[in-house]
């Protein structure tokens, strides 16, 4: 087996095609990721239709993957600190290949959502190891083109995945309508997993000294679980005592938690983090801003198809100008204006969206249903270019006060908490638009357009709260 013996040691020519080797394979792993992530945002619907599931199983299919990842992403950079992690990288894609293939064959929505829990678990085993891997095996000047190649795949990616779901779904392969969309990983994982085996370095003796909350971790998932089983079936079935009673235990089981965090001797976040005012806020308005742009961009798809009657393959073609806004706007973020503008560059994207969001409401005010899509287009554009300046900025400009030392738990928590924020929002929003939707998907969509500008606004002033700038270096 070819192995990079030192971390940063490149003698030959070949050592240096397995470095872009194990760029490719960790590239491939997060594209994964994140195609998985945004490809439900389309098929739901159809998903929801063929399966039988309801309101109930369109609200739970992005959400239950978040759910997964977010609690668990920590967690899984943890393990892999501890057993290594070529090892965690080798489980997790595994995991994720046969939790793909459940989810495609599924026969009913509760199968269903455990393979997406399955999905979003093995992902948070998978996703931390290649960061980890290439740190340690790579020059910094290798480091360096890793680094600058991330934003474009993943870019990429947040496009191909609605993009591919409606174009298959649209071609119905074999009869299989939106089956593919998860049987393709099947494919696209047994190829990583053979790369991985033959090029992935060794490191099979880990830290056995590194520490992982079990406990903390336990409760942050009951608490998620508790708060988002009570939202979803309360807006679907009514406040009865049972949604009423597992939001109640999510509460108590979060005020459990930072109890532990406060006295636990390896906490999930490092305590000094929640003493810095910079660190906190950009925390919260990381999670005001990703749930609220992800639960919109969840019920635009939904108003497209349910509202408008448009099939998933021109949903897929109508949400491409807020994509490719929300990219470019990304990469410019990235590539300079982040370091110039520090906060600024927060608070001009966020409003930004809002400036698109009351320009979507608008046109559905005036027009309903019968608004078009490339009367809306412009309005789209709009909405990425906001959501992408910020969703990119937040993370960055939140770390401008942290130390050295305290830079990978801040990257840990911020990804986690990106990932709950998302299946929070999704859940939230998507519930709004099904419980107003009894007056017509137009009434719907302005009821959830509403609540997302007033959400989003309530953040604005925490954002002075942020750090001026972000830091001068990238933190690892």
């Amino acid at each position: 087996m070819t192995t990079l013996m030192e971390p940063g040691t490149v003698t030959t020519r070949r050592s240096s095609r397995l470095m872009w080797a194990i760029l490719g394979l960790v590239l491939l792993a997060d594209a994964l990721d994140v195609i998985d992530a945004t490809v439900t945002n389309i098929a739901a619907p159809t998903i929801a239709r063929e399966l039988d599931g309801g309101v109930s199983l369109i609200k739970w299919l992005g959400p239950a993957y978040m759910l997964a990842m977010g609690v668990l992403l920590v967690v899984g950079g943890r393990l892999g600190d501890k057993f290594g992690q070529r090892r965690l990288f080798l489980i997790g894609m595994g995991g994720f290949t046969l939790a793909s293939a459940v989810a495609g064959f599924s026969p009913d929505p509760a199968l269903l959502i455990v393979a997406r829990v399955a999905q979003g678990a093995f992902g948070a085993l998978l996703i931390p190891q290649g960061m980890a891997i290439m740190t340690k095996a790579f020059t910094p000047a290798m480091l360096a083109k890793a680094f600058g190649l991330f934003g474009p795949v993943l870019g990429l990616s947040s496009v191909g995945g609605p993009v591919l779901a409606g174009f298959v779904i649209s071609a119905d392969v074999f009869g299989l309508s939106w089956r593919p969309i998860f049987l393709i990983n099947i494919v696209l994982g047994v190829v990583g997993l053979v790369m991985a085996v033959k090029i992935l370095p060794r490191d099979d003796d880990g830290d056995r000294s590194a520490v992982v909350d079990g406990w903390g971790s336990g409760l942050l998932a009951v608490t998620m679980l508790g708060l988002l089983y009570g939202l979803i079936e309360g807006s679907t079935n009514g406040w009865s005592v049972i949604p009423i009673a597992s939001i109640t235990v999510g509460v108590l089981f979060f005020a459990a938690f930072a109890h532990r965090q406060r006295t636990a001797t390896h906490p999930l976040i490092t305590p000094s983090l929640m003493k810095n005012r910079g660190f906190t806020s950009g925390l919260l308005v990381c999670l005001v801003a990703v749930a609220a742009g992800t639960g919109l961009l969840f019920v635009l798809s939904l108003f497209l198809q349910v509202g408008l009657h448009v099939s998933p393959r021109d949903t897929s073609l109508g949400l491409v100008p807020l994509t490719l806004g929300l990219v470019a706007a990304g990469f410019a973020a990235m590539g300079g204006l982040v370091a110039k503008l520090g906060r600024r560059l927060v608070f001009i994207g966020l409003t930004v969206d809002l400036v698109g969001c009351g320009w979507v409401l608008v046109l559905v005010d005036h027009s309903g249903t019968n608004v078009g899509l490339w009367a809306l287009a412009p309005a789209f554009f709009v909405i990425g270019v906001g959501i992408g300046l910020s969703f990119a900025t937040i993370p960055a400009v939140a770390l401008g006060d942290a130390k050295p030392d305290e830079a990978g738990s801040a990257s840990g928590s911020f990804s986690s908490i990106q990932q709950l924020a998302s299946a929070i929002g999704s859940a939230a929003v998507t519930s709004v638009f099904f419980q107003t939707a009894t007056s017509g998907p137009a009434h719907a969509m302005k009821v959830s357009l509403i609540v997302v500008l007033a959400v989003t606004a309530l953040s604005l002033p925490v954002v002075a709260l942020m750090p001026r700038k972000a830091p001068s270096e990238p933190q690892q």
